[in-house]
């Protein structure tokens, strides 16, 4: 077996897709959605199609260090999101091939179905605001179930702010606790937008509402002011999405600078990355909940290693990842949880009318928008 074509796609906004085809017909799907730079990761794919055409798909591990070792620079976002997405329809070739969901070919499952939690908050305080908060949460608990929700303050934020601002951020977490009830979990994700110090100020004023954890409280560059920031809050601390693999983990395992990594798998190397990272984090007694935030072949790739790692602790689901419009039936979401895959390779079944397509817009995706504060300086996003 032999890989004969690579196509990409764009079928929708913050979506790219790669589409490996085989000489027996069998087809892979990934994606490679980066955002802030998606022209970047569709021109590493057509550069990395140049060496995978001819060669035979199931060779993933093989392919996955040549890809990654081959050049001089090694890493980053681009390279990694490319590789990514090659490796995800890789894996979805496999388990096509030997007909089993590609959760059997990484050890079998280790659990009965995949916890899942979904994008819920309250970020204003207006009576319209309010409202259109209790829709949302009541939608999702109608339409799912879910017992987690994540949410996180708006807006830029300085080194410091105003009292009132932390305090109408804090106002609407613990109004969020009262809405769903201590047996409900909710997780805060700050975005790296804060200092250290800002970080801690605010942790302290959250922690009578018992958030699950609070993601990335600041940039994650320094492991060591992460450690800090970790040492001083009593409930666990999260980050990991925009580290790029095993080798950048390491230092936050060794640091012990988190409770709980959320390595993404369009971004970390791929399901034979994901699964390796969190392998590692097993042994430091760290948890796995993959970051997922774009669409449903992403969504599906973390599910696969969700099924088979011991130390799986939640699934991040936003809206898109469940089908949005690209999936023949959509992923469907029961108290809370999913059902293990049980299709072959990825466990889904693209409409391929709706993803063969590349969209024409310029509309700004995230992280590649303008983003400042008042007085002109870069704000973090």
């Amino acid at each position: 077996m032999k890989i004969v074509k690579i196509d990409q796609f764009r079928p929708k906004h913050r979506t790219r897709l790669v589409r490996i085809t085989t000489d027996n017909g069998l087809v892979g799907w990934g994606e490679t959605t980066l955002e802030g730079k998606p022209k970047s990761t569709w021109a590493a794919v057509e550069e990395l199609s140049d060496y995978l055409l001819g060669n035979d798909p199931l060779r993933i591990e093989h392919h996955w260090q040549h890809i990654y070792r081959s050049a001089f620079f090694r890493g980053g976002s681009v390279l990694m999101s490319a590789l990514a997405g090659i490796d995800q329809a890789l894996w979805d070739i496999a388990g096509k091939f030997y007909e089993v969901p590609a959760y059997k070919l990484m050890g079998g499952s280790t659990r009965d179905k995949i916890r899942v939690y979904a994008h819920w908050g309250i970020r204003d305080l207006s009576a319209e605001g309010l409202e259109k908060s209790r829709e949302r949460l009541e939608w999702l608990q109608k339409r799912g179930g879910y017992t987690a929700f994540k949410a996180g303050p708006a807006g830029k934020w300085r080194a410091h702010e105003s009292p009132s601002r932390i305090d109408e951020f804090i106002k609407a977490a613990y109004m969020m606790r009262d809405w769903v009830g201590d047996d409900v979990e909710l997780f805060f994700d700050f975005h790296a937008k804060m200092t250290p110090a800002l970080a801690i100020e605010v942790c302290t004023e959250l922690k009578g509402m018992r958030p699950g954890f609070v993601e990335e409280p600041i940039p994650q560059e320094n492991k060591d002011a992460l450690a800090v920031v970790s040492r001083a809050v009593p409930f666990p601390i999260a980050t990991g999405e925009r580290l790029l693999s095993r080798w950048e983990f390491r230092e936050i395992f060794e640091s012990h600078a988190v409770a709980i990594i959320q390595p993404d798998v369009s971004h970390c190397g791929g399901i034979t990355e994901l699964k390796k990272i969190a392998n590692m984090a097993e042994v430091y007694y760290v948890h796995t909940a993959p970051h997922c935030a774009i669409g449903p072949v992403a969504f599906s790739s973390c599910m696969q290693v969700d099924a088979c790692i011991p130390n799986f602790f939640m699934q991040e689901q936003v809206d898109a990842g469940l089908g949005n419009g690209l999936l023949q039936e959509d992923w469907t979401v029961n108290d809370g949880y999913i059902d293990l895959p049980s299709k072959p390779g990825l466990g889904i079944e693209i409409d391929e009318d709706a993803a063969c397509r590349t969209i024409d817009s310029n509309e700004p995706e995230l992280g590649g928008d303008e983003w400042f504060h008042e007085d002109g300086s870069v704000a973090d996003w």
